[in-house]
């Protein structure tokens, strides 16, 4: 990935089935969950940094006894800062009341050691980077069962609608996040849920204190979640605890978002990438199931589970960028849909280097191309290939420290190349899994090949054009940072259409938005015009800058091939323009809308 792309979020569930002493006789250790926990958080850290936090239940506690804990980061290390706290408080309540792990009181007083727990990582696609915006978020009540945490993966793209609905029904919502919005939706029927069960037990003459338990067996998660939900549009998975020890883990229609569960004797488990639970639980790849597109894995206190439909399920739009970029290449699956991403290069890249294998030396930008790169290898293994290691990532280098006027070259500097091996007669073959802004991509990566002098560069992408913004997870609001728009719009300058487009796509999209109807995405006009291979050749010429002595051409994968490769997983609107839902159709037109008007403002 040449650009900084701010995206996705991680959540990690634990359910023990068992009292915890029976984890600590069978593996010796009292922190056997949480430190489970702190493995599948660990290995999803890659889909995000700006945040962590964990929070655990405790079952079947007394009155008056604490029975959920919650700790939450945004330092830089957040994960290992989420823990760092956990131990010392643990092991400072130990040390105060002198509790041992042979105590009968160990496991019910000792902060943390829990039975359920829920952790998240955050990467910040909405809101400031502070405490406040870290998951898991809390809706509290003096009745254990109408205690609510939640944690997801998602962006709303109604969140306006929403907020809306919730003043509607008398509430004074703190804040407009799509968080706050989902929560306190979920949260209400929730309470409404509870007061129903309530109402019909005490006119059936049941003691006030004893209906807790009667109303936790019998309530309908499934219920609330059908309520809140019906006008959500976005992608999302969504994970939430009650306070009495009912979990669940909910996805959108669509499969846009990730999530995998993992079921035996002892725990129920649930990430959204599954080599973290394969890692983790040492377990095949076979006994870990996707949560169904629609439906919610719901886990009761005392953990059974079901799959239960909360919305009927439509086309499968599971996103083909996560594919691509986010997700940990460990994922069988992902890994052998990369290697076919290469793979399905091979006949563009002959046709660019003419067969010229002698003079093409072949390589990659660290890390993610890594595994495309491979399948482009296999493919070329006949041919005998020169392959060289050029692009080497200096992770020691830190550009925060310099002012802006320093900044730009030390950007150029992030990648160290290897000197000696490129010939000025040869092609140098890159391959890059995306490109997005193109702006690390012309202010580093190409700057430092142009170093070696070679007499063709010929930059690769895993994945086809990038065109549109994301509404559904990924930071992408704005359309004028995508260098193939910017493509487009030289030209239609080029071709003395530039005004025309821009004022029959604006018109459109105002009338959409002023009848708030948004089954069109407009902004597909802006490239009707133009075939994929002109525009690449346009980014070329925009990319080369001074260095025009040097021929530089852009090769970006074919969406055909990228279906080939991602036979599952078709959600590809970043390429195609065609969102799975109405929503994302709003978002487009008014990140066209505010490129008109000249608003730097994100389109959700």
């Amino acid at each position: 990935m040449s650009d900084q792309l701010k995206h996705e979020c991680g959540i990690a569930l634990v359910h023990l089935k068992k009292p915890l002493n029976y984890y600590k006789e069978k593996y010796g250790s009292h922190m056997y969950g949480i430190d489970k926990m702190f493995l599948m958080m660990e290995k999803q850290k890659n889909r995000g940094q700006d945040g962590a936090g964990f929070a655990s239940l405790k079952l079947d506690l007394k009155p008056g006894d604490k029975y959920f804990f919650r700790v939450r980061s945004f330092d830089q290390q957040a994960i290992h800062s989420v823990f760092k706290k956990i131990n010392k408080k643990i092991n400072q309540f130990l040390k105060l009341e002198e509790i041992t792990p042979d105590s009968d009181n160990f496991y019910r007083n000792t902060p943390f050691l829990g039975r359920v727990m829920l952790g998240h990582v955050r990467y910040g696609t909405y809101g400031k980077n502070s405490i406040e915006y870290v998951h898991p978020v809390m809706r509290q009540n003096n009745w254990m069962n109408r205690n609510l945490i939640l944690a997801g993966n998602f962006n709303m793209t109604n969140n306006d609608e929403l907020f809306q609905s919730l003043v509607k029904l008398g509430q004074h919502p703190r804040e407009q996040s799509d968080t706050i919005t989902i929560m306190e939706k979920i949260g209400h029927f929730l309470d409404t849920e509870v007061i129903s069960s309530y109402k019909k037990l005490k006119s059936k003459g049941i003691d006030k204190a004893d209906m807790p338990p009667i109303i936790e067996k019998n309530l309908d998660i499934q219920k609330v979640l059908k309520k809140s939900s019906k006008k959500w549009d976005g992608g999302y998975v969504i994970a939430g605890m009650l306070g009495h020890g009912d979990s669940f883990v909910m996805r959108d229609p669509h499969g846009i978002r990730p999530a995998y569960y993992f079921e035996d004797d002892e725990v129920v488990v649930v990430a959204s990438e599954r080599p973290a639970i394969q890692t983790v639980f040492d377990t095949s790849y076979k006994h870990i199931n996707e949560v169904p597109r629609g439906k919610a894995l719901i886990i009761k206190k005392d953990g059974k589970t079901s799959i239960k439909e909360i919305l009927k399920p439509k086309i499968n739009k599971s996103c083909s960028f996560e594919r691509i970029y986010f997700s940990r290449g460990s994922d069988a699956d992902i890994y052998r849909e990369r290697k076919m991403l290469g793979s399905l290069l091979v006949s563009q890249v002959e046709k660019s280097i003419k067969k010229d294998y002698l003079n093409t030396v072949f390589s990659f930008i660290p890390n993610t191309a890594e595994t495309s790169f491979y399948g482009l290898i296999e493919k070329l293994k006949k041919r005998n290939p020169r392959i060289e290691k050029i692009a080497i990532k200096d992770a020691k280098l830190r550009t925060f420290i310099s002012e802006d006027k320093g900044r730009e070259d030390l950007v150029a500097h992030v990648y160290d190349i290897t000197y000696g091996v490129i010939r000025n007669s040869d092609n140098l073959v890159i391959i890059d899994d995306s490109i997005v802004r193109g702006t690390t991509l012309k202010e580093s990566i190409l700057k430092m090949l142009f170093r070696l002098n070679p007499k063709k560069i010929v930059v690769v992408s895993s994945a086809p054009q990038i065109r549109y913004p994301d509404c559904y997870g990924i930071d992408m609001a704005k359309i004028e940072d995508f260098i193939a728009f910017k493509a487009a719009i030289e030209l239609h300058k080029k071709a003395g259409t530039y005004d025309k487009i821009i004022d029959s796509i604006y018109n459109k999209c105002m009338e959409s938005k002023n009848k708030a109807v948004y089954k069109k995405n407009y902004v597909k006009d802006f490239y009707k015009d133009f075939s994929p291979e002109q525009i690449s050749s346009q980014m070329s010429e925009m990319l080369i800058a001074n260095n025009s002595n040097i021929e530089l051409e852009i090769i970006f994968q074919k969406v055909d091939n990228l279906h080939k490769a991602c036979k599952k997983h078709k959600g590809d609107w970043y390429f195609t323009g065609n969102y799975p839902t109405q929503g994302g159709n709003k978002v487009v037109n008014q990140a066209f809308i505010n490129f008109v008007e000249g608003k730097s403002a994100r389109a959700y």
